[in-house]
């Protein structure tokens, strides 16, 4: 998937599924919406079986990111040749 658009829209439903984000929280980050390892996992998961992109949970661990910083995580992986 290659359309950057529908690469945010994919995880962004992606994030808001797994971590049940309710309206308001849009710009918490991973950790303060209660993110622990399992939700991570489930994220990385998730992610690359709907977008072939490989995230590593150590990095959700490192940056904690908010919906955002996550999109850009995604994308950047996704534009990268070694992303497949």
């Amino acid at each position: 998937m290659s359309d950057i658009n529908g690469i945010e829209a994919k995880v962004e439903e992606i994030w808001r599924d797994v971590l049940q984000v309710q309206d308001g929280e849009e710009d918490e980050t991973f950790f303060a919406l209660n993110g622990e390892s399992i939700s991570a996992n489930r994220l990385v998961s998730r992610v690359e079986d709907a977008l072939g992109v490989s995230i590593e949970v150590g990095d959700i661990f490192e940056e904690d990111p908010d919906l955002a910083g996550f999109v850009r995580m995604v994308v950047a992986r996704a534009e990268s040749p070694s992303a497949v």
